[in-house]
């Protein structure tokens, strides 16, 4: 009876998420109040409705209920109940009900918190979150239906894929989906101030925390992704150019330029019709990873093995909601006005220029990454864009935009001098150049003495700024006077400085791994030991043991340096007998600067084992700083200053464009 409750609960949600796209796009339209907060209590109705599906699917999963045919396919009795209750998003059917109920809890948000916007601006966003809840709830409920019944009904399960049997799997979809859904928001508005044809500062102020906050949550979604495939796979690698993880970054590089443009358009009322572009584009990006993972046109580790038809089905939803919004772009951003001009030499121009190269970098992903597609739909030709591709396109990007973005922020808006930063510029290259000398003679490579400098660039460029908004330099007084003035500062000054300083760090990681990691494969005997970058792992014991639903054979591995033991490795082959499937288990000894690694393959004692082996110099520190990153992006959105900056400048009604 559950699975019925949940499958009325869907129905309900997409008659009336249509109904809230239909009283909020033509309430707002004739001006009538009741249709616009009807759409309003519908937009809350169907989150409650939704997150009402969600907890009924994700309880015949702890329950292992069998006679519904998604928990047959993806759970077992003897699964622990982590994974049980993570293996409601572990599938296609599951992960989209999860995509579906943030996003109705999102649109849900936009009314609780958007009290102070006009209301037919608040209305059109509304309804237009709500037609595109509809066009996912249709699709769930016709192409994907989650609660379809099994009969007769199994003893038992199929069980999960044992890859995604894993603690950093089972959260990260659902940061992933917040920051996918979460993009969604930053589209509704832009939609809806493009059919009002009215766009200001304020409009700005109120859509960037919430891009903040997508922001965010997808660094966070995929930093764990990251953190997964490197101790999981079995490879010893932090990212590897998968398609399906490019599908994730390029939504991530739009909107970091879309943050970006938000600042610009709040602060100085510019690049007003580039935001709403930017909003649409990105959010089309998320559209466009869900039909890559979820259309069978790729196989990859993280992709869902689906029908082409369901692919189809979400080919129509992105053509609809892309192709919708970009027309509509191109008849109403003409009445858009084009916000305050500026000089040469300001802040927007470097912010222009970080947009700019924002977006290149979002290109040449996605060039590599469907260029592949599109021989094979073409000819039948199967070709591999890898790491070299990216490595020598998007790196020298990535290069030039932190150059800048060290400048930027050190020039004033509309209008500045070189010279008045001539000397803070030559001090930050005073610290940036020696130490890529440095590392370039005694680390043995101009790459690395290049990246590790830019990396220094950013850091002194960044806080210098941040020194000069804190006035330390003019400070003469005690630090309780410091303490005051820091917390005074607004929270996304805060945010600003902490996400610069967490990308410095995070070029410092990769830097170091591109330049200076090593590896070695050996077939081991017992007793035998492979060197790697000074370090000599020995393989000294295999043994067999039982998990709670898998058998492991797991190796010791004793890690010395000039004959003096620094650590044990107990790396892994796990064996799922229900699944039918093994998975390799790295084991790591994490320090501050670097990671020894070792992976176990298959072998025998006659033989020897495989043993994979790895030195990865300040990895930790990718991820360090990325979630920095994440970090600085809440911290932006805390700032109460958002809600008394919405509440003062509240405007009057907007009058719609002819």
């Amino acid at each position: 009876m559950l699975a019925e409750i949940g499958q009325i609960a869907l129905i309900l949600a997409l008659f009336v998420s249509a109904l809230q796209a239909w009283m909020g796009l033509h309430g707002a339209h004739i001006e009538d109040r009741r249709a616009m907060v009807f759409a309003e209590r519908g937009a809350i109705a169907q989150a409650l409705l939704c997150v009402l599906a969600f907890a009924v699917l994700a309880y015949a999963f702890v329950v292992s209920d069998f006679s519904v045919q998604l928990v047959t396919a993806n759970s077992h009795t003897s699964k622990p109940l982590i994974y049980k209750f993570s293996g409601t998003w572990g599938n296609h059917e599951g992960s989209m009900l999860l995509w579906v109920m943030i996003m109705a809890l999102f649109g849900a948000a936009m009314v609780l918190f958007g009290k102070t916007l006009p209301a037919a601006l608040r209305a059109r966003a509304v309804g237009v979150q709500g037609l595109t809840a509809t066009g996912f709830l249709a699709f769930l409920i016709f192409s994907s239906n989650p609660f379809t019944r099994m009969t007769p009904i199994p003893e038992n399960g199929v069980g999960l894929n044992p890859l995604l049997q894993d603690p950093g799997l089972a959260i990260h979809p659902p940061f992933l989906y917040l920051g996918y859904v979460g993009f969604s928001v930053a589209f509704s508005f832009a939609v809806a101030a493009l059919i009002e044809g009215r766009v200001d500062a304020m409009w700005a102020r109120w859509v960037r925390p919430w891009v903040l906050l997508a922001w965010s949550f997808l660094t966070i979604g995929i930093v764990l992704g990251s953190v997964w495939a490197y101790y999981e796979l079995g490879w010893g690698g932090w990212w590897f150019w998968d398609p399906v993880e490019n599908v994730s970054f390029m939504p991530w590089l739009a909107g970091t330029a879309l943050l970006h443009s938000t600042l610009v358009a709040q602060a100085r009322g510019s690049f007003i019709r580039w935001t709403l572009l930017l909003a649409i584009t990105t959010f089309s990006l998320s559209l466009v990873g869900t039909f890559i993972v979820r259309s069978g046109v790729l196989t990859s580790v993280h992709a869902f093995a689906v029908d082409p038809g369901r692919g189809i089905f979400i080919l129509a939803l992105l053509i609809l909601a892309t192709g919708g919004a970009l027309t509509l772009y191109a008849l109403r951003s003409g009445k858009i006005s084009h916000g305050a001009s500026f000089e040469l030499e300001s802040r927007e121009s470097g912010l222009v220029l970080n947009n700019v190269l924002l977006v290149i970098a979002t290109a040449t992903v996605f060039l590599g990454t469907f260029y592949p597609l599109v021989i094979d739909a073409m000819t039948g030709d199967k070709i591999t864009v890898g790491p070299p591709y990216f490595e020598r396109t998007f790196g020298p990007i990535m290069a030039v935009l932190i150059v800048f973005m060290a400048v930027a922020p050190l020039l004033k808006w509309r209008a500045d001098s070189w010279r008045r930063i001539q000397k803070t510029l030559l001090i930050m290259a005073a610290i940036a150049l020696p130490v890529g000398l440095a590392v370039a003679l005694f680390g043995r490579s101009v790459l690395g003495g290049l990246g590790l400098a830019l990396a220094v660039w950013l850091l002194a460029g960044t806080l210098s700024n941040y020194g000069r908004k804190l006035r330390i330099a003019a400070d003469k007084s005690t630090l309780g006077n410091l303490f005051k003035r820091f917390t005074l500062l607004p929270g996304p000054t805060h945010g600003f400085a902490l996400a610069h300083i967490g990308l410095a760090l995070t070029t410092v990681g990769i830097i170091s791994m591109a330049v200076w990691a090593d590896e070695d494969v050996d077939r081991l005997k017992l007793g035998e030991s492979v060197s790697v970058a000074g370090y000599e792992f020995r393989l000294e014991d295999v043994q067999r043991a039982q998990g709670p639903n898998y058998v492991s054979e797991t190796g010791r591995v004793i890690i010395e340096r000039n004959g003096r033991r620094i650590g044990v490795l107990n790396p892994e082959q796990r064996m799922y007998p229900v699944e039918r499937n093994n998975t390799t288990e790295g084991a790591m000894q994490v320090g501050a600067g670097r990671i020894l690694y070792a992976a176990k393959g298959d072998g025998n004692p006659q033989e020897g084992w495989v043993i994979s082996v790895y030195y990865h110099p300040m990895v930790i520190w990718i991820w360090i700083g990325a979630m920095l990153m994440a970090f600085g992006g809440f911290v932006s959105v805390a700032d109460r200053r958002h809600a008394y900056a919405s509440r003062k400048a509240a405007a009057p009604q907007p009058v719609p464009a002819e």
